[in-house]
Formats: C-alpha cells, sequence, structure tokens
C-alpha cells in the first residue's frame, strides 16, 4: 500500500521511502515576516557568554533596530547533557530576556551537531568520506542521513524543543538544522548508506533488470543479478557506472529533503502560526533546493562575499580586483537562486558577513561602505529580513577569528557602525514593496550541475560556473532575473536563458515549447538522457523539435586554450568545451574553421561551446533584442536591481559612478553619484 506523506514522515523509513514523497505543491506557506518590507537580525550565541551580558545585549540589540534574533542551532549538548536528562533553565531564561527587550527569537534545531554522548552509543550515526574513513566527532556535520537511528534521535530532540518552545510568545519561526550537507556531507559512503540506497533503488527499479537496463552493466561486465548485490559507485579500481553515479547523487539529494521534511512536519504541528526555514549556503548545488524550498515557508541563506569569491572564482584578475568587496554578482546570483527556491515568494540572509571570516584560503576585511552595500542589495533582490552573522566576535574556538557586529571586548564594530546605519535608512525609507517577476528567466538545473560532476569531460567545467557566466552577462546588462527549474511555466517571461540543461525531462520540453519567449542554449543541453546515456538521435535529443540539429561531437579545452568565434554583432571566443554541429540552421557565428558556432530556428538560439565574457555579452544583447528587452549602459563594477518602485545601484568599484537613473529622478538612498563601495536607489514609475 503505498503511504502518504505524513505516514513516511513518521515511520522515518528514510532512504528507502525518500524516492516516495511526492513534491508538495500545495504546502500551505506562512508569510516570510517583512514579505512587504525589510528587517534586521542578529545570530546570538548566549551560551557563549556570562548570563551578566545576555540582559543588556538585547537592550542594545534593540536599540540598534534589531528585529529578530536567531539561537540554538548547535546547543544539543547543552540542552541535552546526557541521554533523557535535559537542562532547559538556561535557554528559558535566554528566551525570556530576548523577549523582555522586544526581540523575536528564531529558534535553530540543534540536529547539525550531534553530542559525544549520542555519537558513543550509536557509533553507527557518523557519515564516512570517501575514502571509506569514518568522520569522527569533534566538529560539526558528524551525521550521515542514511541514518535511521539518526533520524529517531532527531525526532525525539526536535520534538522536545517544540514542545518545549513551540508556543512561547517570543518565538517567530524556526529554522531546521543548519547549513544542511556543509562540509561535503550530503553524500556518506558507510555501510547504513548503502543499505538506504538499496531500498531507494528497489523503490525506484522494481526489478534488477531494470537497473542493469539504466545502468548500462552490460558494459565491462558490471550486470547485478539480485539488489544485495548492488555496492557503493567508489572506491573501484577505475571509474564507476555514471548512471549509478547518478542515482547515488538523487537519493541523497531526495534523502536531505526528506530529512528537513521530517523536522518541518513536527514543528508545523507543535508551533502553530510560526515559519519554517532553513539556511542554505552559495554556490552549494549538492542537493535540489528547489525540492527542499517546497518543504519550508521560504528559503534562508548565508551571504559571505568576501569567502564566496574567494573560494568559487578562479580569474586571478578578478580575485585582486574584488578581492575586499566581493564579486559583483557572487551574492546576486545566490539571493535570485534562494527566491527562485522560495517559489518567487521574499527570502531571508540568515547570516550576513559582517568584516574578515576565518574559513577563506585568504580572509580580508571588507572596504569600508561594503558591509551596508552588501545588506542593501539583499533587500534590494527580495530579501525581508537581512540577519546578522554574528553579535558578537567570539573569544574561543573555530571561529574566534570570525567578525561580529561586536568586538570581544563588547564595543560595535566596524560592520556594527554600518548594520546600524541600515537600520536608520530603513526606518526613514519605510516598508518595500515586494520584488516582482523579472522578465528574464534562467532555467537552473541540479541535475545537471550533478552531471557535469559524474562525467565532466574536462577537469575544470563546472555547470555551477557556467550558469554564474551566463548570469553575470545579463547582469551586466541591467537585467532582472528570476531563477527557476526545469519544467516550471515560463508564462510571461520575455527571455529564457538555459546555460545548460544536460537531460531534460518531458515536463521541461512542454515548457520550453510553450513558451513564447526568445530562448538560449548553453552547451551540452539534451546531450543525456535521464540514465546518462546519449540520446539515439544524438544531442539535443527531446529538444531537436525546437532545434533541428545534431551534436556531432565534443571537445573539452585546456586552460589558456581558445577557440576564435565572429558573426554579425558576435565577437569572443569558446573557452573549457566546444561542439559539432550538422545542422541546416543558419548560423549566427562561426569558427575560424568555418564550422557553425552559434546558430538560431526562430526564437531559440543555441552556442556550441562555453562561451567567454565578449561572447556572452553579444549573445545576450542580440537575445534581448529579439525578445523587445532594452539593455541598461552599466559601468564595469555597478549592477541595478529592481524592487517595486524603487531602482537600486551598487558600485562594487573603488571610483565614484553615475547612477543609471532618468533625469529628474527622486532619489531615496544615495545620490545621483554611486560613491565607491555604496548604494544608490531612486523612484521608478
Amino acid at each position: 500500500m503505498a503511504m502518504d506523506r505524513r505516514e513516511v514522515v513518521q515511520t522515518g523509513l528514510v532512504a528507502g521511502l525518500a524516492a516516495c514523497l511526492p513534491s508538495s505543491p500545495s504546502l500551505a506557506r506562512a508569510e516570510a515576516p517583512g514579505q512587504s518590507g525589510a528587517s534586521l537580525g542578529v545570530c546570538y550565541y548566549p551560551e557563549q557568554w556570562p548570563r551578566s551580558y545576555w540582559a543588556d545585549d538585547a537592550a542594545e540589540m534593540a536599540r540598534r533596530g534589531i528585529t529578530f534574533v536567531r539561537i540554538g542551532e548547535f546547543d544539543w549538548s547543552l540542552i541535552e547533557p546526557e541521554a533523557g536528562r535535559f537542562d532547559w533553565q538556561w535557554l528559558d531564561e535566554a528566551m525570556t530576556t530576548l523577549g523582555r527587550a522586544g526581540l523575536k527569537v528564531v529558534m535553530g534545531t540543534p540536529t547539525a551537531t550531534p553530542p559525544k554522548w549520542l555519537v558513543d552509543r550509536f557509533p553507527d550515526i557518523l557519515p564516512v568520506a570517501e575514502d571509506g574513513a569514518v568522520r569522527n566527532f569533534g566538529s560539526r556535520r558528524h551525521c550521515t542521513l542514511s541514518s535511521e537511528r539518526y533520524w529517531a534521535e532527531s525526532r525525539r530532540i526536535v520534538s522536545a524543543i517544540v514542545e518545549r518552545y513551540g508556543r512561547h510568545p517570543a518565538l517567530a519561526g524556526w529554522q531546521i538544522d543548519n547549513e544542511l550537507g556543509c562540509h561535503d556531507t550530503v553524500m556518506s559512503w558507510g555501510p547504513v548508506d548503502l543499505a538506504a540506497w538499496k531500498r531507494w533503488l528497489v523503490k525506484k527499479y522494481k526489478t534488477i533488470a531494470a537497473l542493469n537496463e539504466a545502468w548500462g552493466t552490460s558494459f565491462w561486465s558490471m550486470q547485478l543479478t539480485t539488489f544485495d548485490e548492488v555496492i557503493l559507485p567508489v572506491r573501484a579500481v577505475t571509474e564507476t557506472a555514471p548512471a549509478a553515479r547518478m542515482d547515488y547523487r538523487r537519493f541523497s539529494s531526495e534523502q536531505l529533503v526528506a530529512y528537513a521534511a521530517m523536522q518541518g512536519a513536527l514543528i508545523r504541528a507543535g508551533s502553530p502560526g510560526r515559519f519554517v526555514t532553513t539556511n542554505a549556503m552559495a554556490f552549494f548545488p549538492d542537493f535540489d533546493h528547489f525540492a527542499l524550498g517546497r518543504e519550508v515557508d521560504f528559503m534562508s541563506w548565508d551571504s559571505y562575499p568576501l569567502g564566496h569569491t574567494a573560494e568559487y572564482l578562479s580569474e586571478e584578475s578578478e580575485l585582486r580586483r574584488y578581492a575586499r568587496t566581493g564579486h559583483p554578482d557572487v551574492p546576486a546570483f545566490n539571493h535570485d537562486l534562494m527566491r527562485g527556491a522560495s517559489g518567487g515568494r521574499a527570502f531571508w540572509i540568515m547570516e550576513q558577513q559582517p568584516g574578515p571570516v576565518n574559513w577563506s584560503p585568504w580572509n580580508g576585511v571588507p572596504e569600508p561602505g561594503m558591509v551596508r552595500t552588501w545588506i542593501w542589495e539583499a533587500f534590494a533582490h527580495g530579501a525581508a529580513t537581512v540577519s546578522m552573522f554574528r553579535w558578537r566576535q567570539a573569544r574561543f574556538a573555530q571561529e574566534e577569528m570570525h567578525a561580529g557586529l561586536n568586538r570581544p571586548d563588547r564595543k560595535i564594530s566596524p560592520g556594527g557602525i554600518e548594520a546600524e546605519q541600515v537600520h536608520r535608512e530603513l526606518v526613514r525609507l519605510g516598508p518595500l514593496r515586494p520584488a516582482g517577476r523579472a522578465p528574464v528567466a534562467l532555467i537552473f538545473d541540479y541535475e545537471s550541475v550533478w552531471y557535469a560532476k559524474v562525467q565532466p569531460q574536462g577537469a575544470d567545467f563546472n555547470a555551477t560556473l557556467l550558469a554564474f557566466a551566463f548570469y553575470s552577462a545579463l547582469r551586466r546588462h541591467g537585467f532582472d532575473i528570476d531563477f527557476v527549474p526545469p519544467g516550471a511555466s515560463l508564462e510571461g517571461y520575455r527571455l529564457v536563458v538555459a546555460p545548460m540543461l544536460a537531460m531534460p525531462r518531458p515536463d521541461a520540453v512542454a515548457a520550453l515549447a510553450a513558451s513564447k519567449a526568445v530562448t538560449l542554449f548553453g552547451p551540452r543541453t539534451g546531450s543525456k538522457t535521464p540514465d546518462v546515456h546519449i540520446p539515439d538521435d544524438l544531442p539535443p535529443g527531446p529538444l531537436q523539435g525546437l532545434l533541428p540539429m545534431k551534436v556531432t561531437q565534443v571537445g573539452s579545452m585546456r586552460p589558456g586554450l581558445t577557440e576564435k568565434v565572429e558573426g554579425d554583432g558576435l565577437a569572443g571566443h569558446i573557452v573549457h568545451w566546444r561542439e559539432w554541429l550538422e545542422t541546416d540552421l543558419p548560423a549566427l557565428a562561426t569558427f575560424a574553421d568555418g564550422e557553425k558556432a552559434v546558430v538560431a530556428a526562430g526564437r531559440h538560439i543555441y552556442v556550441a561551446g562555453w562561451p567567454d565574457a565578449g561572447l556572452l555579452d553579444g549573445l545576450v544583447a542580440h537575445a534581448a533584442r529579439m525578445a523587445g528587452l532594452a539593455p541598461i549602459a552599466l559601468p564595469a563594477d555597478v549592477r541595478v536591481r529592481r524592487r517595486g518602485d524603487l531602482m537600486f545601484a551598487s558600485n562594487y568599484g573603488a571610483t565614484a559612478q553615475p547612477a543609471p537613473a532618468q533625469a529628474g529622478a527622486r532619489f531615496v538612498l544615495g545620490e545621483a553619484t554611486i560613491a565607491p563601495h555604496s548604494v544608490s536607489a531612486w523612484r521608478i514609475s
């Protein structure tokens, strides 16, 4: 008998039933506080400071304009110091103290940090690394979500906290866990993971013959005769089956989402009227954020522009140029993705960088003005709340080098001064209207990202960074962008960009066929079936009805190698990846060897490779003209974003720049000349 969602969650049969959890578009979502406004929050760790500080801290938070305070997300061992023995007194006092100051509490469930006694009692909850080594206690995220035991313990601690505080008058909402999957923990590779994966595979394939067909086990004599023979696709002599590795990523993503859904169900049952969110991370595609977003009221994410720029971008000139500001499109990309994962609704920044951090390869100090600029840019992209990390810099432990709104000596930090300035500006400006629908949709496909990890074919092929390259070109032209999952309705969009849609399923093909938008497709689109096979009729497979062509050869390119591309209004280079096309479609641009580099079929445009910035600028401008969209001429370090009746412009550069405003515009923030490392905003009709 098929189980419904409630029964699945209550039984906790994690991985074996993850695949049968349906999506929940009808899930009743609570409004994100501040949907039509903007507020500030902060992350606070009362357990790390003398109790004599707490009341003063709370009063000072309120004075500086803080509305929301997140607590509790790492406190399992303090709440339950021994199995079954709870110590609520300190947390009761913290809740009372914050509430008396008029602050609203966001309670984190502490499942990211199982206590030592739990690990000692149930060592099989520990995750296992790809090399087979157990990842031990001593930091955080030391658990595998494949463990039924860990699910049971998570249900127990979450239920206890919800029972204690679910109706507390100071409680505004809940954060599920903390940074689910961080530190490379979406996938684990131990015995409990294998058992859970086998159950998932039985649910998906039903018969071992179907699995063999999907995985292509006739290759290299990999046939299996029963599901009991399945092993983890890791630690083999050489490459394991690509389809098996894709399935393991799907399984791991679905398992994580199901785990969050379990916690959300417990919270909603015991804490009515409070919102449920969880905090994601930048450029972290190891699980499907659109799927997770359907299980919460809205998504949050943790914004660290300097660290994210240093960790994820590789162009040395950009790393130097933006070392103390962050790349101007890095926070924006993730703002728009999380708004998309929230169903187009307001999202939260749960952790906003307030100064230097401790975890990046190099940890610079933000340029004066950038903390304020980052906060305002988040609001411009539709954030309801920006919560600063953290109230005070810790004096000890792993994050003692991470800045806060206050220094360890209890004096305000430079970032704290800028956050306080934002509060005064918010009071003066008043409520912000919700962010409306953008004219441009970017299809972001997690399965394509996973596929490019499974079969990159080139060591530096990163599908997330390919999407970022297309996104950055759109931003350089002044366009607002909505992120949508494959298969979502594209109605109302003028321009659709699909940087890589590797294995389009029928709903995605149908949505693209129904769209009246101009569509720009990137490389490797339609290159595989969902089973990671080459389509019978070659790429772009099921999209040949829109793009009548075949990709006959592909080649990856070493760093430094480029292929020149020229056409009418198009000029630049292909880098990383090139394709050869067989088609009668007219060429908008060609390679130096005469092969077609960019082709068009009506309103559908395809680029046969990874375009560099120059070529992307030309492609975006061409597609925008076809769509009847007018770009905005922007200086190199300036970006714009509309929210309601306001246009915001952020200047990441070291020199003042003119705002791209109409004559006589009424500025409500900043001036017509945008100061270095600053932001301006003006009313638009």
